[in-house]
């Protein structure tokens, strides 16, 4: 870690009343660089060689009573920025964090937080069109942390337009979605812990409001939900967990994707503290509308979709939605890591069907991915 001292930060504090001053910090950069060799069955592999590198830049200080603000922006490989995130740690009132980190507050850190020893199943080597629960976290947000009351925590996110953008200085996002609008997460983490092990349960959900939109045959403006719920078990060097979630688009036409599930499970074992393995499953699934026209048949328009079907006709033409499971995905992964140091080792061998949510199709994919990665 390279460590540059006597940096000056300014920061804005006090009750209420702003208070400019200026503390001498820190500014600390580490890094990594990882070099992976991947071969892929039922696909063409071509050159299998990678590497992909990051560098994180973190400022800390301190205010006066003892709080502490951070400032963490990151640059990953071949992106010239990328996430950035300003921190302050109160002592009574919790933490406040502004983030434009992907996925990283709300319930988008908690998508899928089963034990691995390396990544999770659908990190490894093979592209899938797998669906997350990211909540907020992928607009510019504003989130709360309580204080750890009872081994537990809550914490509150909250985007004004929940709209997948991460503003720079001084810019808006303009009309990057007139579909989505002001968005909600809330997450209760609860862990209780004890001499041999612990316990984590989370459970979180998010709203996002949506646009009405006109001249559409139905009212398709309820809010765009998701939800996660998990639990993972400690006991000495083994980890074990489950967890589902699931998203309801709402989205706003017909004969288009309505929800997406995610189950997932993982069990994680540390031999000693420099080698673990684990094993884990997912399963996704996709559900769409079914429209099926009945009633009124107006110029043979039963059954044709809403841009065909005349606005004076719209009315009273009759239309029953039937949600059903339309596709599926499953994966899973075996994997190992071995870590020296600042070096780390590591090998995941996964396979996948169905990747890009095809209906009732095996498509297998199976990856073998061997990863060495360097820390500093």
């Amino acid at each position: 870690m390279n460590k540059i001292t006597k940096i000056g930060l300014s920061a804005l504090c006090g009750s209420l009343a702003s208070v400019s001053a200026v503390n001498a910090g820190t500014l600390d950069v580490t890094g990594s660089a990882t070099a992976t060799y991947v071969t892929r069955g039922g696909e063409v592999t071509g050159n299998p060689i990678g590497m992909a590198s990051s560098m994180t830049f973190t400022g800390n200080g301190e205010l006066d009573g003892g709080q502490t603000f951070k400032v963490a922006i990151a640059h990953t490989n071949k992106a010239a920025f990328s996430v950035a995130g300003i921190t302050l740690n109160t002592n009574s009132l919790g933490k406040f964090v502004l983030s434009s980190a992907e996925g990283g507050r709300g319930i988008g850190g908690y998508d899928d937080n089963m034990p691995t020893a390396w990544e999770e199943v659908w990190g490894t080597g093979i592209s899938t069109s797998v669906n997350l629960e990211k909540g907020v976290g992928s607009s510019t947000n504003i989130s709360w942390t309580s204080p750890t009351f009872a081994a537990t925590t809550l914490q509150i996110a909250y985007a004004p337009d929940n709209d997948g953008v991460a503003n720079n200085n001084k810019a808006t996002s303009g009309s990057a979605s007139d579909h989505f609008s002001r968005g909600y997460d809330a997450v209760l983490d609860i862990n209780p812990t004890w001499d041999s092990g612990s316990i984590n349960l989370f459970v979180g959900g998010s709203v996002t409001e949506v646009a009405r939109e006109k001249g559409v045959l139905k009212d398709l403006t309820g809010d765009h939900e998701e939800a996660v719920v998990g639990l993972k078990l400690s006991l000495g060097p083994l980890e074990a967990g489950g967890q589902i979630s699931g998203t309801h688009l709402q989205t706003q036409s017909y004969n288009a994707v309505q929800y997406y599930g995610n189950t997932s499970w993982g069990v994680a074992f540390n031999i000693n503290d420099n080698l673990s393995i684990s094993y884990s499953e997912v399963q996704h699934l996709q559900a769409r509308t079914k429209k099926q026209g009945s009633g009124v048949e107006a110029s043979g328009v039963t059954g044709a979709s809403t841009s065909t079907v005349a606005p004076a006709v719209r009315g009273i033409y009759d239309v029953k939605e039937d949600y059903h499971p339309k596709s599926w995905m499953r994966g899973d992964s075996l994997q190992v890591a071995y870590t020296i140091g600042g070096i780390g080792l590591k090998f995941a061998e996964t396979s996948y069907d169905n990747t890009g949510y095809s209906y009732d199709k095996k498509e297998p994919r199976d990856a073998k991915t061997l990863a060495v990665s360097l820390a500093f």
